[in-house]
């Protein structure tokens, strides 16, 4: 089977996009997905993304992770799918689409940045020292004085792993408080099962779990800077929670490709 796709990274965080809206990808089994997300022997990506058709939005993204499984939302593939689509003429410069956790509108910022309006958020739970919450994707935040000094696969995976999180895992995120609006992120994936350079989902869990705990002396825009780029998170908040959640940042194309499968 020939395969065409284009790679998108949206800071640091790369994924395989592939126009599947006449369904002839549709067929494509856990292993193969795998194997295109290896970097030694496929193209090599965080995870993969099939742009279908749907009669509810301009286009429904199913994200998998690199482990080959569908996975639920991811923040920054999102934010990829979004330029994708702009590039191969599905959309225009503003958009609604369909994901795992319902519709999301999303505009075009500039031809590589993209502002991705998220779910409401209305529940934050306490976990230790750390603090839990789900953005789409389930993330454990935990503040730290010093990212770099943190073994984020070994303890990430050991977080991730705990008895407290079967079955389904979950992932990790560690911060460094810089300035009361910029924190240091590092984050620890389920389904990638090592640290990637930048996390979606996980930034915007972050920056509320962050404002949630005052660390944010009540600022609603807050950046997250990753090993890969920086992103940023904006919100309102109200007696029902979080809502207006907007995750924005660079979404840049890589190379367009063909692989025989």
């Amino acid at each position: 089977m020939e395969i065409k796709f284009d790679k998108y990274q949206g800071a640091g965080n790369d994924f395989i996009l592939i126009d599947n809206r006449e369904g002839q990808y549709s067929n494509l089994e856990t292993e193969q997905f795998k194997y295109l997300c290896n970097r030694y022997t496929g193209i090599g990506a965080d995870g993969i993304i099939l742009v279908e058709e749907t009669p509810d939005a301009d286009f429904e993204m199913r994200y998998f992770n690199a482990d080959g499984r569908q996975s639920t939302l991811c923040g920054n593939g999102g934010r990829c799918t979004v330029a994708f689509a702009k590039r191969n003429q599905i959309i225009g410069r503003e958009t609604c689409f369909k994901a795992i956790d319902g519709l999301h509108r999303a505009s075009l910022i500039s031809t590589d940045e993209v502002r991705l309006q998220m779910q409401n958020v209305n529940l934050i739970s306490r976990y230790g020292e750390a603090r839990v919450t789900d953005t789409g994707s389930p993330h454990y935040v935990q503040l730290v004085e010093d990212t770099s000094s943190v073994n984020v696969k070994e303890e990430g995976a050991a977080i991730r792993y705990s008895d407290a999180f079967i079955p389904d895992g979950i992932n990790v995120n560690f911060l460094e408080k810089q300035s009361d609006s910029r924190f240091l992120i590092r984050t620890y994936e389920r389904g990638v099962e090592d640290e990637t350079l930048a996390c979606g989902t996980g930034a915007v869990a972050s920056a509320l779990v962050m404002h949630h705990l005052g660390q944010t002396q009540g600022l609603t825009k807050i950046e997250l800077e990753a090993i890969g780029g920086t992103l940023i998170v904006e919100f309102e908040i109200s007696q029902q929670g979080y809502h207006k959640i907007y995750l924005q940042g660079p979404a840049t194309f890589v190379f367009s490709g063909i692989i025989n499968l």
